[in-house]
């Protein structure tokens, strides 16, 4: 179809907006992802999109046609974190020391990382990836490699400056076919939405209040898990563990971050090892957070 009529589907207003079919929105991520169509009418579409806003439809198709483009490979028994591409601007990553604390669990972590997108402006897996030695168990994807399409939009997105629904549609890209996978959310609203988006894509999905929409608790939080239609949701509070991390408000660097990484304080390592749990109940190697926070025990 002529993208133009995809552009003026969601950039008329609220009188003539319409929401685009499943099959509109596989042809429209086809074109972007091809860039067949002028840089101008993408962000022009995107930012209708966006305000429009989208659908579970439309962000079902999109991520359809994604998949035809994405060069998988098979990771068995991991879980895939799903984190936004724009950083981290407050805190440091916890991912690499959960990971050392699960090497003996039978549980791999994957992480997929990119340049930065718009719009926080924070430290990327990528940036820690490319300057950390990993433990043998974390499994880093870059889109570069994986997913050369969608990783070429990112002039374009840039030039932009806003979040867009690629925000959305980017976090969990299945690359390393796992079972399971985790990602972070704001608001207890957009827990329906994400299960209904991505859980048919795994045997087990959830979601958490993480750090900074990544799937890093940090400080009391929700846990949802989606289970046969229904949505199950656990409290976690590190309190409840003996944990009194304090989580920074101030903007971190890429070398504080590292350092932090480097060396740990033990309150850190203690909320690593909660973050472990966590993924180990989601993965179903534990029948609930506090027995496998007492099965990582150092």
């Amino acid at each position: 179809m002529d993208f133009f009529k995809y552009i003026h589907a969601v950039g008329t207003g609220p009188k003539g907006n319409r929401d685009l079919s499943y099959d509109e929105s596989v042809d429209m991520m086809h074109q972007v992802l091809k860039q067949s169509v002028p840089s101008e009418q993408i962000a022009a579409f995107l930012l209708g999109w966006r305000l429009k806003p989208e659908t579970i439809e439309e962000f079902r198709g999109a991520i359809s046609a994604c998949d035809e483009y994405i060069t998988k490979t098979e990771i068995a028994h991991s879980i895939e974190l799903g984190y936004p591409f724009d950083g981290k601007a407050k805190n440091p990553y916890i991912f690499p020391l959960v990971s050392q604390i699960l090497e003996k669990s039978n549980l791999n972590l994957v992480v997929i990382g990119d340049d930065q997108q718009p719009a926080k402006g924070g430290i990327t897996i990528k940036d820690i990836c490319s300057k950390l030695e990993l433990a043998q168990n974390t499994h880093y994807f870059d889109r570069a490699d994986f997913f050369p399409q969608m990783h070429q939009l990112t002039d374009i997105r840039r030039k932009l400056g806003l979040r867009s629904a690629f925000n959305t549609i980017e976090k969990l890209p299945h690359v390393a076919q796992s079972e399971s996978a985790i990602t972070g959310v704001f608001h207890k609203p957009y827990v329906k939405k994400y299960v209904e988006i991505f859980s048919d894509r795994y045997r087990r999905f959830a979601l958490i209040q993480g750090n900074e929409g990544t799937p890093e608790l940090f400080s009391k939080g929700r846990l949802w898990i989606a289970n046969n239609g229904e949505i199950d949701e656990f409290i976690i509070d590190p309190e409840y563990y003996g944990i009194h991390y304090k989580k920074s408000w101030e903007t971190i660097t890429l070398e504080d971050s590292l350092d932090q990484l480097k060396n740990p304080s033990d309150e850190y390592m203690k909320l690593a090892r909660l973050n472990a749990a966590v993924y180990l109940f989601v993965a179903q190697k534990a029948s609930s957070v506090d027995e496998a926070f007492d099965m990582l025990a150092p």
